[in-house]
């Protein structure tokens, strides 16, 4: 009979252990797996907020202190890289705007230079045009009166002069000159001309 009582207690404490297994237990897992889903869904992370909870933040591993740092390393490093990149960008930005200025003030030397040999090659046009006239003032002057003028100008332009008449007119005038400046004038010439 010992033994029948023996058993007697062993499914007792059985029933009771199963009994609480069954009431409170199972049912305990499901209302914390359900708390869970409904927690995820609603956009809650759980094990964040459990690791704020001092008993629960030493059993629960906290791996995520390391790649959090990692990762704010990493961030830090990046940032100083964009402002050195910014940085760099400000100065290529201003090489450039110099450049640009510098660009504009040579186009405006440029066209200031252009304008000036316009102006330029306007009064040779017109020197020449005039000195023409001059040479054309002198050919259609008599020798009589064409040498005394030339003999009263400096050498340089009465040789100018005497250098671009016609070989005619050039003949009657130095023979109503003087014959030793007719001479000095004549060897200025082939000096000239050669």
């Amino acid at each position: 009979m010992p033994k029948v009582i023996e058993e007697e207690k062993g499914t007792k404490s059985n029933g009771r252990f199963q009994w609480i297994v069954f009431v409170v237990f199972i049912p305990l897992l499901f209302a914390i797996t359900i708390a869970l889903v409904v927690m995820t869904v609603a956009g809650i992370n759980v094990f964040e907020k459990a690791q704020s909870i001092p008993f629960i933040s030493k059993v629960l591993p906290s791996g995520n202190e390391e790649n959090q740092e990692q990762l704010e390393n990493r961030i830090i490093s990046l940032q100083a890289s964009i402002e050195d990149k910014e940085a760099k960008i400000s100065q290529l930005q201003t090489e450039i705007d110099g450049s640009e200025k510098d660009n504009e003030k040579l186009q405006a030397t440029i066209e200031q230079q252009k304008l000036e040999l316009e102006e330029l090659r306007q009064i040779g046009e017109e020197n020449k045009r005039a000195f023409k006239e001059v040479v054309s003032t002198f050919e259609s002057m008599s020798a009589k009166s064409a040498a005394p003028v030339l003999l009263k100008m400096e050498d340089q332009e009465a040789i100018k002069i005497l250098s671009s008449i016609k070989p005619d007119n050039l003949a009657d005038i130095l023979e109503k000159m003087p014959p030793e400046d007719a001479a000095r004038l004549t060897g200025l010439l082939s000096a000239d001309e050669s």
